[in-house]
């Protein structure tokens, strides 16, 4: 049994990851502001965590194997945390994104033409960090998304006083309703009713991971691996919106109607214009199995088809 602290872990994957720790016979507490309480058997600790007094007295003298950040989204946030954790955990596992590759929001190294990105692309030990940006300003916040996710991996890396690993995962999808983003559902929705998708004339492929699959790999870098550094979390299997939508229209019954998306109209979500896939191979290297993004699709299509048609409760 290990003693993990998970910050947030309220909804989706993060309420999974909870779940299956807790089940899994680990000591778990769950740090957020109080409006939604964990399972039962989890010890539930109300704290802000952007206020730093309130989070250190919400910890008291607890300590942990690991933690598990699921809501950092920034560098001030990540300075927060690694103040309030130092001495109190061995190891500190942050959730981070398939965003912090793209090109449009940083000055990052070229890769080859259609070669999936490895994590030495952005090395967070090297990353600059700017906290006095407004990173309080949700509209600012919003549009440096990418780029909070960073600097926080940085902050993390360069602070030092326990091992940090960063999980940059792929577009998550499944969940039926619970799969809060409605990326998904913006296809099952459109294709069920014969309407047009918008696309990139070339439209060009990205990676996915399954909500529980992200789940069991959280649970897996806090608990069953020591290693340190970004991991990048994507099923096996890269797909294009053509391909995304084709697999929507197979469970539906349909078949996908399109249109080039004119310039300046933002393109359908996952239809991008350059190359957007990440490298697993670490991962794999360290002892993780991804599942291929084929065999679980069709399944998270059919229940996000499903929610679509329920009766509203």
């Amino acid at each position: 049994m290990q003693r993990i602290c998970v910050i947030g872990g309220s909804r989706y994957f993060g309420k999974l990851l909870v779940e299956r720790l807790h089940a899994a016979g680990h000591q778990v507490a769950v740090v957020n502001r109080g409006s939604t309480r964990p399972p039962a058997g989890v010890e539930h600790l109300v704290a802000d965590r952007d206020d730093e007094a309130s989070l250190v007295a919400a910890l008291g003298s607890r300590t942990f194997d690991a933690v598990v950040d699921q809501i950092c989204y920034t560098p001030v946030q990540a300075a927060i945390a690694a103040r309030a954790y130092a001495g109190r955990t061995r190891r500190y596992v942050m959730t981070s994104t398939i965003e912090v590759y793209d090109p449009a929001t940083a000055a990052l190294p070229a890769v080859p033409a259609g070669t999936p990105v490895p994590e030495e692309n952005v090395d967070p030990a090297s990353w600059s960090v700017a906290t006095d940006l407004p990173w309080h300003d949700e509209a600012y916040l919003e549009a440096h998304y990418a780029e909070g996710k960073r600097q926080a991996e940085a902050v993390f890396t360069q602070a030092g006083g326990f091992t940090f690993a960063s999980v940059r995962s792929a577009h998550v999808l499944g969940g039926g309703t619970r799969e809060f983003t409605g990326r998904l559902a913006h296809y099952t929705e459109r294709i069920r009713r014969g309407e047009q998708i918008a696309v990139h004339a070339e439209a060009l492929p990205t990676v996915f991971i399954h909500w529980a699959e992200l789940a069991g790999l959280l649970l897996w870098a806090s608990t069953g691996t020591e290693f340190s550094g970004p991991v990048n979390a994507c099923s096996d299997g890269l797909l294009d919106v053509r391909d995304l939508a084709t697999i929507v229209a197979a469970q539906a019954g349909r078949t996908p109607a399109y249109r080039v998306a004119i310039a300046g109209e933002p393109a359908s979500p996952f239809s991008f214009d350059r190359h957007y896939a990440m490298s697993n191979t670490r991962a794999k290297r360290l002892g993780f199995t991804f599942s291929r993004v084929e065999d679980w699709l069709p399944g998270a299509v059919a229940e996000a088809l499903t929610a679509s048609t329920a009766p509203a409760q």
